[in-house]
């Protein structure tokens, strides 16, 4: 069982926001002990409380020996939260960090260059075990440290392992910030039902069923989402007329997604200097 080794020693959060609760919450159903888990959160939401009163440990201090530490909090707050970390430094502690833009050498400035870490970017499905996280590691993070990160990290969905960290800006663009896309999607896309006269309630019915049900089929079918989309589309059918819509080269889904992407990926960028 992959959490053995972390029931026993522990599992410190610091910061337990939206992504570190998505995490939390299906490391828990998958089997994570509450007694094993120390959370630093200056404001904790109703849910930890309730989390706390059964034996999670909340802003209490973190005891020497954790066996992992993620790290979660925001990037601007990174520089005031850290250092309270630095005894836990030094190599006995793998630390993970899914803090957007926050390079691996600022870590090591704080923590020593012989902490191992690991930089992953998990994305907010992981609460339905159902996210996908990109991570990779320093120099001191070991094959075993990467293997850990992975399996822990998969608990809760997906993983892949970069070639380098140059590459996490454009994870973060994609999949870290994906999942808003494509709730923008939605509300869009029932927005547009309504405009052509459905009510409200249907329309966002219809709306939410038609992008998770065609995310699931991309999941499960064998065949690339280009033949999943062509599998759809009539010749001369309504399907044809949105995308000639959609898939103008100029104005249509590409071109915005691109400069969507770019976009964050940029401003991963400058969160990273």
């Amino acid at each position: 069982m992959i959490f053995a080794e972390v029931n026993r020693r522990g599992l410190g959060l610091l910061g337990c926001g939206k992504m570190g609760s998505a995490l939390l919450e299906g490391w828990l159903r998958q089997g994570l002990a509450l007694s094993a888990v120390w959370v630093a959160e200056p404001q904790p939401s109703d849910w930890l409380r309730g989390l706390a009163a059964k034996g999670l440990h909340l802003n209490e201090g973190f005891p020497a020996g954790l066996a992992i530490v993620l790290v979660a909090v925001k990037p601007q707050m990174m520089a005031a939260a850290l250092p309270v970390l630095g005894p836990l430094g030094g190599g006995g502690t793998l630390f993970v960090s899914i803090a957007a833009g926050t390079p691996i050498r600022f870590y090591e400035g704080v923590l020593g260059v012989a902490t191992p870490v690991v930089r992953a970017m998990p994305n907010t499905p992981a609460a339905v075990g159902r996210g996908i996280t990109a991570l990779t590691g320093n120099a001191a993070a070991t094959e075993a440290d990467l293997a850990l990160a992975e399996a822990f990290l998969s608990a809760v969905g997906q993983t892949v392992r970069l070639e380098g960290e140059h590459q996490m800006d454009a994870v973060t663009a994609v999949s870290g910030s994906g999942p808003a896309y494509v709730f923008h999607l939605i509300e869009a896309l029932a927005a547009a039902g309504e405009a052509e006269g459905l009510p409200p309630g249907m329309a966002m019915q219809l709306a939410r069923a038609t992008v998770s049900g065609a995310g699931e089929l991309a999941q499960r079918a064998g065949e690339p989402a280009s033949q999943l989309r062509i599998n759809v589309t009539s010749p001369g059918g309504t399907t044809a007329a949105a995308l000639a819509v959609l898939m103008d080269e100029g104005t249509g889904l590409p071109p915005l997604m691109r400069r969507a992407v770019h976009a964050a990926a940029e401003r991963g960028r400058e969160l990273g200097k």
